[in-house]
């Protein structure tokens, strides 16, 4: 058990566990840091120590923020919705790399990876990944518990639904609504908007199931 002083407890201790790990650090906000993951091996290759499991996360929330640094959409909305519905305080992590307008909203639980943009009016949801190198241009809305993955460049007033994944690479024009639920597939050029829940892949992006 670690001891209880205001600190951070993070859930998920793979590779994106760790990466979010190493923001929490650079940030310099948690006099303590810590992972649970029910798997005792996945934070072998860091030194921060992996304290119990997902299911132990109710026993930190009085003394301890939360993240939930988990890669998959569905997974990462049911575990924050069960801590949020407990009255956890789900942290926020920005690397001291990314740049985020003033003008931007960022919702409880996303991640601004190394090298993320957010311009102005942008609004950024709840449980969000924005990766590494990603940029989200001006007036666009990305709504809860989105993946936009490293390298992918939105343009000015997107609009990203719940859920979606957007794969690594990407790109998508201005104006362009995406629905929830989409998979987005790597290196796909979306040009005109998405109204049907699918994956999509190519260039331009065509559904392919």
């Amino acid at each position: 058990m670690v001891e209880k002083d205001k600190g951070l407890v993070i859930i998920g201790a793979g590779g994106h566990g760790r990466v979010s790990a190493e923001i929490a650090v650079k940030m310099g906000k948690w006099k303590q840091i810590c992972f649970l993951d029910d798997d005792d091996a996945a934070g072998l290759s860091t030194d921060i120590e992996i304290v119990g499991k997902t299911g132990d996360a109710v026993n930190y929330i009085t003394e301890y923020e939360m993240f939930i640094a988990v890669g998959d959409n569905k997974t990462r909305e049911k575990l924050q919705s069960m801590l949020e519905d407990s009255g956890a305080r789900i942290a926020v992590l920005i690397h001291p790399g990314a740049i985020i307008s003033e003008k931007a909203e960022l919702g409880v639980g996303t991640v601004l990876m190394a090298g993320a943009i957010v311009n102005c009016g942008s609004k950024i949801g709840k449980g969000c990944i924005i990766n590494t190198g990603a940029t989200v241009d001006h007036d666009s809305i990305i709504e809860d518990y989105v993946h936009i993955s490293p390298g992918t460049n939105l343009a000015g007033n997107v609009k990203i639904g719940k859920g979606t994944w957007i794969g690594i690479g990407s790109a998508v024009s201005n104006n362009v609504t995406i629905i929830g639920g989409c998979t987005i597939g790597a290196g796909a050029v979306v040009v005109k908007s998405i109204l049907d829940a699918g994956t999509y892949a190519g260039v331009p992006a065509r559904k392919i199931k």
